[in-house]
Formats: structure tokens, sequence, C-alpha cells
């Protein structure tokens, strides 16, 4: 394989063949596709290699005390041979990659071959083909986010570590000195964390990025603009923080940083900068200066970074590893952008060609990429168009519904099909309902309509859909017909403004998905709903309410005991009526992110052959799971439903909508909530479910579920197909 390697000795840069290294256990090895060249640290390392013997003592004082240590210790012929030895030799460059997991050493068990992780170090995380990575020093890279952009993680971890040493508060004012890659990090991450911050930096090009990614202000140290900002910001008090991320000789960055620092301020050296600290000023304002050790705590510790052994969270909450594996999941949500930074992106081949255009200063960038064999552009396209991808289509409204808001009277109420459903779960709950009239019921034969005319006591039946939709006493629409017809159905009754309940599932694709929400974007018309009853089911929302809030990601699992449909079911029509599980599938992946609170961003489907028992993983922004099992082989008399979510020492036990309990460890010992056994038939939430969806049409509020999550929910369903097609997870993507 081939690696980049410098000597010190004479300043050469080679791209060397040397050996593949082994996989040992405790690590993986991993193939790169991208590695960055941090500009400061490296081109630093590259340009005092270039320098005379003389030049690069006087820049590295701390080595040459060792080497008069040594002369002490060994003498003067031994050092001199050690020394010299050890400058002729090639070292290696760089600390920053992203890769796919090649080969899986022993005792790992969170990740396997085929992965994506970012990689940090400077032994490890090297400009190499292939690198050797223990555990504690990679992180997998999260669902949508681009290699290029993950191989940005262990710099990414550096400014997240100063700005953790600076222990910003929301509201709070910064000034970050200096405006390189790690200065503009740490603009982002402090404007991510509500603080505004003014930067410092004499390249107006960099003060103008650092300005789009969320500075306040920017100028020249050396001129009155970042003094002028500085007390228009603060009233004239001086900024809370100061962030020390430049480098070179000059002591100009400490000396402003005690000029417009407040009193008691906190100082932090992030990069590395001359450090003469002018002793009056910051005796007198109390600094509190801080110095930011690279990556996180386990930085240099062999026991943590080589042998595996983490710290344990309520000691040590933001190691190495957890800085990198937050970093990545900011970049992934969008947090933090560091497209923007990519200033080149060279092949690898040219890596030495590359080096010596940035130190020449032919090459101005804040950061390059390193892009390795097999992962060209071309080839990273086609992953990106291969990898399967459902896109969530943005919800835009009007933002004033076409249906009418209706306050006094009753609810008129049209149904579009009357089959099993209908007349079984729905319509029993409407018939009769104080503030509900049952005007027409429409179905495509005669017959099923006067039968349901007689037993639920609508006013009309008839077969002529456009007769009922150009009724303008019509208030709400429900579609209960095949699935096949439900979004057309829902686009025609939200275009003739009505307010419409239409049974799962809302789209069969994503076309029709997408068509559904045009037309209210079109409309103006909002008011829809889809039937997914279960959260509101009684005892769910006060199991629920028993378990209270949380703090960290949760786990659920959901068991789906289907059973076998009966031989001629029209749910086995997969061609026209598309998959039973995209039919009901819906209603537990809504139930999930209901006591999740928060949409899916991704989807792992498996199956056996024949798609019978499905297996269902969803991820959630905050790191929740949910693992859905919907099974058609297991035994009837086993209860269909039955559901686990487990965070933050609770459990929420969900006995088939029969008995619901929590269990919890608290402070003051073990609490437990069981509800008592239902003594009727089980509540699934439709007759709540109707009730709220008629307040709304009758008062104008909000519909019961908003918009933007019945998108989510069938979105995630739908990718369940495509999972299964491809066999790896399935991005849910936003529209933008």
């Amino acid at each position: 394989m081939k690696q980049v390697v410098q000597n010190y000795k004479s300043g050469e840069l080679a791209l060397l063949d040397v050996p593949v290294p082994g996989c040992k256990p405790g690590g993986v090895l991993v193939r790169s596709a991208y590695s960055l060249i941090s500009t400061g640290t490296e081109m630093m390392k590259v340009s005092e290699a270039g320098m005379s013997m003389v030049g690069k003592a006087r820049s590295r004082p701390d080595q040459v005390a060792k080497v008069a240590q040594s002369v002490a210790t060994n003498g003067l012929p031994a050092t001199y041979r050690k020394v010299m030895g050890k400058l002729d030799s090639y070292t290696p460059l760089g600390y920053s990659l992203c890769g796919v997991v090649e080969q899986v050493g022993a005792g790992i068990d969170d990740v396997k071959a085929g992965d994506l992780v970012a990689c940090a170090g400077n032994e490890h995380a090297l400009h190499a083909e292939l690198n050797w990575v223990p555990k504690n020093l990679y992180a997998p890279v999260p669902d949508g986010l681009a290699p290029q952009h993950a191989a940005f993680g262990t710099v990414g971890s550096i400014a997240m570590q100063g700005v953790r040493q600076g222990e910003p508060q929301l509201g709070e004012v910064a000034l970050v000195i200096g405006l390189g890659l790690i200065g503009q990090l740490v603009v982002q991450l402090l404007a991510a964390s509500g603080v505004r911050v003014v930067g410092a930096d004499p390249d107006p090009k960099r003060c103008e990025l650092a300005e789009q990614l969320g500075a306040a202000a920017c100028g020249d140290p050396s001129s009155t603009a970042v003094e002028t900002a500085v007390a228009a910001l603060t009233d004239g008090h001086g900024v809370d923080q100061v962030y020390l991320a430049a480098g070179g000789g000059s002591n100009q960055p400490v000396e402003l940083a005690a000029r417009l620092c407040r009193d008691r301020g906190r100082v932090v050296d992030i990069g590395k900068c001359r450090l003469d600290l002018p002793w009056n000023a910051y005796y007198e304002k109390e600094l509190d200066v801080r110095f930011s050790r690279s990556y996180g705590p386990g930085r240099y510790d062999p026991e943590y970074e080589l042998q595996g052994r983490d710290y344990p969270i309520g000691y040590v909450r933001w190691t190495e590893r957890r800085n990198l594996a937050c970093f990545l999941d900011l970049a992934a949500r969008g947090r933090v952008d560091v497209e923007p930074l990519i200033s080149h992106v060279a092949d690898f081949d040219d890596a030495v060609g590359t080096y010596q255009r940035l130190k020449d200063g032919d090459l101005k960038a804040v950061a390059v990429l390193f892009r390795y064999p097999g992962h060209t552009e071309e080839t990273a396209e086609a992953t990106e168009t291969a990898a399967p991808v459902v896109t969530v289509p943005a919800v835009r409204s009007g933002g004033t519904s076409s249906a009418p808001a209706r306050r006094t009277g009753a609810v008129r109420v049209a149904f579009v099909g009357a089959g099993n459903y209908a007349t079984s779960m729905l319509l029993p709950h409407l018939a009769g309902r104080e503030g509900v009239e049952l005007s027409t019921v429409v179905t495509t034969t005669a017959l099923s309509a006067a039968n349901a005319k007689r037993k639920f006591g609508f006013a009309g039946a008839t077969t002529d859909l456009d007769a009922v939709l150009g009724d303008k006493s019509v208030d709400a629409v429900f579609v209960v017909t095949r699935h096949s017809s439900h979004a057309e159905l829902t686009r025609k009754a939200l275009e003739a403004g009505k307010a419409v309940f239409v049974e799962k599932p809302l789209a069969l694709t994503e076309e029709e998905l997408a068509g559904v929400l045009a037309t209210v974007a079109e409309t103006g018309n909002d008011r829809l709903q889809v039937g997914f009853n279960r959260r509101f089911a009684p005892l769910l929302q006060e199991a629920k309410e028993r378990f209270g809030a949380r703090t960290g990601p949760a786990s659920l699992r959901y068991l789906i005991n289907a059973g076998r449909l009966q031989h001629g079911s029209w749910y086995l029509q997969q061609g026209t009526e598309g998959s039973r599980f995209a039919g009901e599938g819906g209603h537990f992946i809504d139930t999930a992110s209901w006591l999740l609170g928060a949409d899916p961003v991704s989807v792992y489907a498996t199956a056996p052959a024949g798609n019978k028992d499905l297996q269902v993983v969803l991820r959630y922004p905050d790191g929740s799971t949910a693992a859905i099992s919907y099974v058609t082989t297991g035994a009837a008399s086993y209860p269909k439903e039955t559901l686990d979510l487990v965070a933050d020492g609770k459990v929420l036990r969900l006995d088939d909508f029969v008995r619901a309990s929590v269990f919890a460890d608290g402070g003051v010992g073990r609490r437990r909530w069981v509800s008592s056994r239902l003594p009727k038939a089980r509540d699934k939430g439709q007759n709540a479910e109707l009730a709220s969806f008629v307040k709304a049409v009758r008062t104008g509020g909000p519909m019961p579920v908003p918009l933007r999550s019945l998108a989510a929910t069938t979105a995630a369903t739908l990718a369940v197909r495509a999972g299964l097609s491809s066999g790896v997870p399935v991005t849910l993507a936003e529209a933008r």
C-alpha cells in the first residue's frame, strides 16, 4: 500500500510503498476514503522539516532540552547517533480520516466489515491507504453524512474540546482569534450553542467565510473593527471567552485577548501560538487561562488509546471518542457545515505535489482533502445514487386552510367506502355522536351504500363521488377504501376544500406522498388526518404520562403477532394494494415515533425468504432506536401487540392494550405502576382519535397529528420496501 511520509532531516516528502498493517485485537483495519490535511498543524511540521538544523532547533526548544539531557546522560557521540538516526527516518503525516472497515479485530463488536467510520490519531489515522485503528479512536459515521465530511471528525473534536474548555453559556459573547480550519469550526460550534461570536483574522476571505457560518462580525485584529464589534455586543464589558486558534510567533493574539476579555473572563488556547502573557493585563482582570489538549480526555493515555479502556461516563462525560461521535452527529444533522471549508480535493497519488503547493503558497486553502483510489467523484456519485434514500417531502401549507372552520352546528361527514374496517371500527363511534351528522356514504356498489345508510343512519347513499365532493354542506370526508385509491381520493377531497380523514396508508409510493403534499401546498388546505389511532389509546397515553420525560436515548421493542391472512384476502394483492406491512406498518411506526417524540432518520429492514416475518429498525435523531418485529408465523393464541420502552432507568411495558406497567429506579428506591386489567374489549384509540378529529373540524383548531409527522411516518413505511430490496439502511432525507 501507499503512505505519505516525510524525512525530517532533509524535508523530503514521499509517497512510499509500505507493508499493509496487520489487524490486531482491539481495533479495526480501515481502508481510507478521504483524509484531511490539517493546514495548520501538518504544514507547520512540513515547514519545520525544510529548515536548517539551527532553524529546527530554534523552532523546537523542547526537543533541544531533551538532547542536552541525553548528552549529559549518554555522552555526545551516542546522543548524536541517536538524534541523527531519528531525524533521518521517515515519519508519517495525517491524523483525521474517514474510511471503510475492511477487517475487524478480536474484541470488537460495535462495527463490522463494510461499515463507514471516522478515525483519529497521528499514529492511526494517517495519510495511508490502510490504517489499523484502536477502538477508542474511531466512531461509526451516521447515516446520511458524506465520507468527505466525516473526514473532518478529528479536527472537529479538537475544536469541540476547546469550546468545552471555555464552558460557554447561552447568550454569552466570544472572540475567536484565528479563523483557519480550527477557528472556523469553533465559530460554528459556539453559534450552535447560542453564543454570539466575533472573529479576528487578517485574511478578509476567512473573515467573510466565518460570518457566513454564523459569526456576528469579523475583522482584522490590527484594525478597530473587532474592538468596535465587541463593544457593541457586550455593552463595553468585553467578551466572556476568548479562543486562541492562531499560530505563528506573534504575541498579538494574547495581548488582544487581554484587552477585549471582560473581568474574570476565560482565555482558551487551542492552537500553538506564542504565549508571553502580559502579567499586569491578565492579573488586573484575573483572567482564567486554560489549555485545550487535543481531541479530549484520553489523549496521550496509552491505556485509553491503545488498550481500549474507556473512562466511566459518570466521571468523564466527553472523551476523545465521545467528542468524535458528537461532532459527526452535529455534522449529520446539519448543525455544523464543513462543505464551505473544503478548498481543494486532491487525488492521493498527487499528495506530494499538493503539500508542495501548500508550502509554496500556490494553493491557499482552509481545508484540503485527499481522495483515495476507489473513491473518485464518479464512484462517490454512483454510490450516492445507488444508496437507498427515501425523500420526506417538504410540508408547505398556505397558512390558512380553505376548509371551513365550524363554530356552531353539527359537523357533516361523508364516508367514501363502507367496508369491514369502516363499519366495525369507525362508524360505531360516529353514529349517534353529539355534534356529528352522517351526511352521505359513497361506495362502488349500490347495495353496500344502502346497507351502510340503513345501519348507521346516513342521510343519503350514492355511488357518485363528485356529487359528494361538490356538496358544500359536507365538512369532512372519510376515505376508507382500498389502499391503492387513498392518495388520489385524499387529493380530490382536499382540492374540494374538505377536511380529510384517510385510513392508513396515506400513500403507497413516494410519488403519491409527494402529490398529496403538493395539493396541500397548492390549495392551502392542510386539514388532513391519517388513521394512526394507537397514539390515542387511553391506556398507552396514561403509561406514557407515568413514564415521564426522558433525558437520554431510548430503546423500543415492538412485537406485532399479525397472524396469517385468510386465503383470498385483498391484502394479498401486493401488485396493486402494496404489501401487508405497507398497509398496516404505519400504525406501529407512528406509535414508536410518538413515544420517542421525534421522526425517524433511517430505516433498516430485513426478512427471510418470502417476506413473511419482517424486522424493521428505526433510528432517531437523538440516537434512540425502535425495533419492530412484524411476524405472521406466530401462534394465534399469543397476544397481538406487545411493546417495551427502555430509557433512563425506566421501562414502559404494554401488553396488547389490556394492561400497561411502568418500572422505575429512583433516588428513593424502586417504583412500579400497573394499570388495572381492562374489563371490556381493547381500546386502541379509535374513539379518542375520532373525537379529536371532529373537534378540530368543528373549531378550526390544529389537526390531531402534525402534517409533518404524518408525512415522515408514511415515508418511513415506504422505506421498508426499499430496505428489503437493497439490504442496507435507508436514509430518510427531508426535501429542501
